[in-house]
């Protein structure tokens, strides 16, 4: 009613009555439709990309709740978010969830871009953590080039892992990575690509970072020292509220 008040000629349709984007498509071109807007990510949205009008998208609640869960529907409603002009959430926390679980559009179509320019990388989607470690183990080392960081959880499984670590020299990765002892920092591109040939040429310097990196996460990460240093936290809370 509000948007017929102000001038346009909707019709409502049950995304259950088209089985395919082909039907869509009919349905657009006889209706001469000039825009849409679906109301559930996946159930109406995966239907409006690629037939050439505008649409934005109403989150429902089970697409975020339910369908981003399973695996094919995240990467359906993933590519519909690329090409929706804008999206709705009913609430702060379903619009915290969409964000968690989908790189703003424009910059996710940049980056694919310049992967797709560069030769030798490759764009992966989120993996279970076995296959992730699967996959860094056969890696010939683990890159951090993050511009701000807490304590990597990745540059810490990759020194579990026994997998050598070139890390961007900030703050964070520093209070980890000890240059030519647990991995290597950089601090510009030149001064990556130097270390990177470096280590690739020398299987006594591979060999050290290797052994030191693995000591260290074991000797202060492992997770009987996590449960030590957790329980001695609790009973200094407990001491305070004593007192």
């Amino acid at each position: 009613d509000h948007l017929e008040a102000a001038g346009h000629v909707c019709i409502l349709k049950n995304a259950l009555d088209f089985e395919s984007p082909s039907e869509i498509s009919n349905f657009i071109k006889a209706e001469s439709l000039e825009a849409a807007m679906a109301l559930h990510l996946y159930r109406g949205g995966r239907l409006l990309p690629g037939h050439g009008i505008p649409f934005g998208i109403i989150f429902g609640g089970t697409d975020l709740n339910e369908d981003v869960k399973q695996g094919e529907k995240n990467k359906v409603m993933g590519k519909v978010l690329e090409e929706a002009r804008f999206a709705v959430a009913f609430t702060e926390s379903m619009k915290e969830t969409a964000q968690r679980q989908w790189v703003d559009p424009v910059f996710t179509r940049e980056v694919k871009a310049k992967v797709k320019r560069t030769p030798g990388v490759r764009l992966i989607r989120e993996m279970a953590r076995e296959d992730l470690h699967a996959v860094v183990k056969n890696c010939f080392a683990v890159v951090n080039s993050s511009v701000s960081e807490g304590m990597s959880a990745a540059i810490l499984e990759a020194m579990d892992l026994e997998v050598p670590v070139l890390a961007r020299n900030i703050p964070g990765n520093a209070a980890v990575v000890k240059h030519e002892v647990t991995g290597l920092l950089f601090s510009d591109p030149q001064e990556f690509v130097l270390l990177a040939k470096r280590l690739g040429g020398d299987p006594a310097l591979e060999k050290q970072i290797v052994a030191n990196g693995r000591e260290y996460v074991r000797m202060y990460h492992s997770w009987q020292v996590e449960r030590n240093t957790y329980g001695h936290l609790v009973r200094m809370l407990e001491g305070s509220s004593e007192d």
